[in-house]
């Protein structure tokens, strides 16, 4: 195919001065060991709303300043490969699904590659603040840390399972939920939180779900939710020690991006039960438990910053599978600056995944 020298691609020229359509961005040639690849479909996620903000929170609770500008935000993308540069291995090949993940480079040497927990990777770099993301028409990845996607995958429904979904996944799998296991998850119903429900049911969990307003609560339940507590108008703590006989939930998955979503979520928790921490807050928060509380209970309290490829692939799978079915609402690519604005005000239930190939 004819691959053009410039494209369409939505940069920040500004963190915090919103979003720019640059119809002339150049379209980037394919170096060493890297694929060129045609982005079809981009989830949209609450980092991307943060990062280009210029609030998106590091492990310190100050935000991140180290970004790449223009920023060009985007890491639950689906693509098709349209050419390949020098050194690429003979198997990948043109015409193959990549993902366009948060993860984009790692050394591959460091403790941390070495371990299969390449996330954490002392050397990577990422697409929301290192390099351009999904929210082009075309992108250059390393072929060496290339997320290869089955032939047989939705393009339309996986994107968000490559940020969303593997976060979750992964937020399930560090709880070590079981079957039969009471599984809490807050913010139930947006784009990380009704995926942290169908995982945690594909595990045999009964989860209770939390969010606010009537509307979130049909459709947390219409995912297989056996309860639904709506913050606005209950007191969650209350009603989840009642519901588990006085015990507390085995675990607690907190997939909201807000302070008041974390203060009180390990109170929640059962004897030896875990709080899952998946949303950052834009700004420094803490929990409010005490700390005889979480000694006395045996309490384990984790974090969850996205996964390694290989479980990206797992939770790819269970949704190529139809055991997890993502909720999208596609968009076109122009609608960028309303979902912010719609993510701002926590409208949205589910992804909204954005439509960046004109022509496929």
């Amino acid at each position: 195919m004819a691959i053009p020298q410039t494209q369409t691609a939505a940069t920040v020229p500004k963190l915090g001065g919103g979003v720019v359509f640059d119809n002339n961005y150049p379209v980037p040639k394919p170096g060493q060991n890297e694929v060129l690849a045609k982005v079809l479909y981009s989830g949209v996620c609450q980092s991307d709303l943060h990062t280009q903000a210029g609030i998106a929170s590091g492990h310190d609770g100050k935000p991140i300043v180290n970004i790449k500008l223009p920023h060009v935000g985007g890491h639950e993308g689906v693509g098709r490969i349209v050419s390949l540069g020098p050194g690429v291995d003979e198997d990948i090949k043109v015409g193959r699904f990549v993902g366009i993940r948060f993860a984009s480079r790692i050394c591959r040497r460091c403790e941390f590659c070495l371990a299969g927990t390449e996330q954490y990777c002392t050397k990577s770099t990422n697409h929301l603040h290192h390099e351009d993301g999904s929210f082009q028409e075309y992108i250059a990845l390393d072929a060496g840390y290339l997320t290869l996607l089955p032939d047989d995958i939705d393009p339309v429904t996986i994107g968000p399972v490559l940020c969303a979904g593997l976060t979750t996944y992964k937020a399930v799998k560090n709880a070590n939920v079981r079957a039969g296991h009471t599984v809490v998850v807050v913010g139930a119903g947006g784009g990380l939180g009704h995926l942290a429900v169908q995982y945690a049911l594909a595990q045999g969990a009964i989860v209770i779900g939390v969010d606010g307003g009537s509307e979130k609560g049909d459709f947390i339940r219409s995912l297989g939710a056996t309860h639904y507590i709506d913050f606005t108008t209950t007191d969650v703590v209350g009603k989840v020690v009642e519901l588990t006989n006085g015990v507390g939930a085995n675990a607690v998955v907190v997939t909201a991006g807000n302070v008041k979503a974390f203060v009180l979520a390990a109170d929640m928790l059962k004897v030896g039960g875990t709080l899952s921490c998946v949303g950052i807050p834009p700004e420094k928060g803490f929990l409010e438990t005490p700390i005889s509380r979480i000694v006395i209970k045996g309490l384990h309290i984790t974090g969850n910053l996205v996964g390694s490829l290989k479980e990206c692939l797992e939770a790819v799978d269970l949704v190529r599978r139809g055991v997890v079915k993502p909720k999208v609402v596609v968009r076109p690519f122009e609608d960028l600056p309303a979902v912010y604005e719609e993510l701002e005000r926590g409208d949205i239930t589910g992804r909204i995944v954005l439509k960046i190939a004109k022509d496929e």
